[in-house]
């Protein structure tokens, strides 16, 4: 495969297929080791960055789990 001028790529109709890529698919492109990583574009937050900073506490980790601890 080559990049075309304007830096389009085609996927393979087999990939396509193998993986789900229709033409109404969003795709992100993704750094990888050794290259780039193409995947479906997922509006999925991961249920870490979901209560990233919930606590909002000043208190280091383990200070803050002695507390809740009673210790």
């Amino acid at each position: 495969m080559k990049i075309g001028e304007r830096g389009q790529v085609t996927i393979p109709k087999n990939l396509r297929e193998k993986y789900g890529f229709s033409p109404s698919i969003e795709v992100e492109f993704v750094p990888a080791k050794g290259g780039i990583r193409i995947q479906k574009k997922t509006n999925h937050i991961s249920p870490v960055r979901q209560v990233y900073g919930f606590l909002k506490k000043d208190a280091k980790t383990d200070e803050y789990i002695e507390d809740i601890r009673g210790r």
